[in-house]
């Protein structure tokens, strides 16, 4: 397959779903997630996360934009060296919160509380399981691509945000749809080697507007309108170590 494909931009999500933002280096790690994405998540009280048996669990464990759509106008900053996360919503205000702190984590989850749901689905628990708590049950990156989104945002006529899909890596250079013959594929992305496992199934989180926190398109209607599915984007798992810039060539081997 040859193809002239190159980084866009590069985002990481601290906590899973709550918050965005958007970097300029990334140090994959093979068998690893995106450095700094999915740290922790939110865990609700009908969660099956044991705080005192850590360990990865699907998604439907936590907090989310698909249930509570609020959260995705979090945005974050991350201080890799403290490991400090301030957070801003256009409602609520902003939160500076320290993980490893009890206080500040209950005061984060009160802080939570005007956008999450007041009974079942509460959030209770900042979780976190030494790995990324990406959707897959593996660490994995996720790639969405340019073109597939302005072929969507044409299709529905609506400019979509690429904020709505939060993404790892944006790609340029391919063709819309393409990425999903790249599955079984392995790719050079920077200088760091990728495998290709799968297409990403999306969820109504993708109907939320990133910038106010309230549904406004019926993104999964028109993915299974224009691809038969409700996928958008490829999961990949690091093989080789490299770094990743905005500007690299993305190679297929």
């Amino acid at each position: 397959m040859a193809v002239a494909m190159q980084v866009v931009d590069l985002w990481r999500h601290p906590i899973k779903a709550h918050g965005r933002e958007q970097v300029t280096l990334a140090r994959l790690t093979a068998g690893e997630g995106f450095p700094f994405d999915r740290i922790w998540a939110v865990a609700h009280d009908l969660s099956k996360y044991d705080p005192d048996h850590p360990a990865w669990v699907s998604c439907a464990n936590f907090q989310r934009a698909a249930r509570t759509p609020e959260v995705m106008a979090i945005t974050a900053q991350l201080d890799e060296g403290s490991g400090h996360i301030t957070l801003q919503h256009p409602r609520i205000g902003s939160y500076h919160l320290v993980p490893e702190d009890a206080v500040s984590v209950a005061r984060f989850l009160a802080w939570l509380a005007p956008i999450s749901p007041q009974e079942r689905f509460r959030p209770v628990t900042l979780a976190r399981a030494g790995r990324a708590m990406t959707d897959t049950a593996e660490p994995t990156v996720s790639l969405n691509f340019t073109a597939s989104l302005a072929d969507l945002s044409r299709h529905m006529g609506q400019d979509l945000s690429r904020d709505r899909w939060r993404a790892n890596i944006w790609v340029d250079g391919l063709a819309p749809w393409a990425e999903f013959e790249l599955v079984g594929r392995r790719l050079r992305i920077g200088t760091a080697e990728c495998y290709v496992t799968e297409r990403i199934g999306r969820c109504a989180a993708t109907m939320v507007n990133p910038l106010t926190g309230a549904r406004d398109g019926d993104t999964l209607r028109a993915l299974r309108e224009v691809v038969g599915e409700q996928d958008f984007g490829v999961f990949v798992t690091v093989t080789q170590d490299g770094t990743v810039r905005p500007g690299d060539k993305i190679e297929v081997l």
